[in-house]
């Protein structure tokens, strides 16, 4: 009998990679209507997100079994403290897009690297234990961190433009669909790709909705765009129900 053992984050599937994006939209969103509607300022924003997320993480370590609204608050949280952090160190310290989505980049792989080298895998069907909460918390939000960073230096930086950037990485996610659909290229690595790629896709696309029409956004407001975002995914949570992902138990994968 092949026994499973079930991981504390959900299943892989479409409905996983719909709210996903949903979410870091809102995370674009809710983060600059703290930061810039609210006047909390980067610092502010950052050390509030910082503080939920922590809250958070712990509450999801200390969870015996798969929550979604627990999951998914989390995810937003990460993602919601990706945006300030990143604004706060592309801005505020001067270090610029480019910058800063290299130093969350070398980041981000020294983690999974250590992650990899400490466990012999980075695949999420492995996180059930705290030690590898861990790792799957911190390289989330460096990836969260480094989708901020990556969508801002491709509307800025790289001349797309927000609806540029969007339409762009949107298309890197339909290369990797196509990857996962037709090629035997390792699952681990699209979704790392395709989680980190759903970043800036979700900022950019909050970035249009919520920027002033003089810098190619669409002026919309901040709070509403956050509240219709945030009722979205709770919608998806309670009609889309998700499951707990699972992998062989290590006793039968070694008989």
């Amino acid at each position: 009998m092949n026994e499973k053992t079930l991981t504390k984050v959900p299943e892989v599937t479409l409905v996983f990679w719909i709210i996903k994006i949903a979410a870091t939209t809102l995370g674009e969103t809710g983060g600059d209507t703290v930061s810039m509607t609210l006047h909390w300022g980067y610092l502010a924003g950052t050390a509030l997100f910082l503080t939920l997320l922590a809250a958070l993480v712990v509450w999801q370590i200390a969870a015996d079994k798969f929550h979604p609204f627990l999951y998914w608050a989390t995810i937003i949280a990460s993602t919601t403290a990706g945006t300030t952090m990143a604004d706060f160190a592309d801005r505020s310290l001067g270090i610029g897009y480019t910058g800063g989505s290299t130093i969350l980049f070398l980041s981000l792989m020294a983690v999974l690297a250590l992650w990899y080298w400490s466990l012999g895998s980075i695949s999420v069907e492995t996180v059930k234990t705290p030690k590898v909460e861990v790792f799957y918390w911190t390289a989330i939000t460096l990836s969260q961190t480094l989708g901020t960073a990556l969508g801002d230096w491709l509307a800025d930086t790289g001349g797309f433009g927000y609806e540029g950037g969007a339409l762009f990485f949107g298309a890197g996610l339909a290369v990797l669909a196509a990857l996962y659909f037709w090629t035997d290229v390792s699952r681990v690595l699209l979704f790392w790709a395709a989680f980190i790629l759903t970043r800036p896709l979700g900022a950019t696309v909050g970035d249009l909705l919520d920027k002033p029409i003089s810098h190619g956004g669409l002026n919309l407001s901040r709070p509403l765009a956050s509240a219709v975002l945030a009722v979205f995914i709770i919608g998806c949570i309670l009609l889309l129900p998700q499951r707990a992902g699972s992998h062989p138990a290590r006793s039968q994968a070694a008989s």
